[in-house]
């Protein structure tokens, strides 16, 4: 493991949220990895919810997407052994939880995007969709989900 995948493995949680349903964390075809929409979960279980320009703030939600990044890598790293095989983010679709007039939904998912500038340099760059919904599982704030292209198996 190269110093830098050190360094990003220390920030992650220990393991990937578990799915919470009947389907697998991710599923890789070819040299993609597709990672099942997640939700911001601490790595103790607890979920952050409510309604983004209602009782949760557009600052609020970033972290709370901050912390889908930092899920999304975990999952990624547990199938793969380590980030230093991922080739680059090819895809971000984020979801959020937000009131009928709330506009700022690019802003909210940044939360993401920018972690997985931080953490990857140009292999984090991707495309993305941040569109806004009238629900989420279990109340929650945000939802991501995301393709990632990595090294041959």
């Amino acid at each position: 493991m190269t110093a830098e995948a050190e360094t990003i493995d220390a920030l992650l949680p220990p393991r990937g949220p578990a799915p919470v349903g009947n389907f697998v964390g991710c599923a890789r075809v070819g040299d993609l990895l597709f990672v099942s929409g997640q939700g911001p979960v601490e790595p103790d279980g607890r979920l952050h919810t409510g309604k983004v320009g209602a009782e949760v703030s557009v600052a609020e939600a970033y972290g709370h997407a901050r912390l889908v990044g930092l899920n999304l890598l975990a999952i990624v790293r547990d199938e793969l052994g380590s980030l230093s095989r991922v080739r680059r983010v090819a895809k971000l679709f984020g979801m959020v939880n937000a009131t009928p007039d709330f506009a700022e939904h690019p802003k909210v998912i940044n939360g993401c995007s920018d972690l997985f500038d931080e953490m990857l340099g140009p292999r984090g760059a991707h495309a993305r969709s941040a569109i806004g919904v009238g629900s989420l599982p279990n109340n929650i704030t945000v939802e991501i989900e995301a393709i990632f292209e990595v090294e041959p198996a």
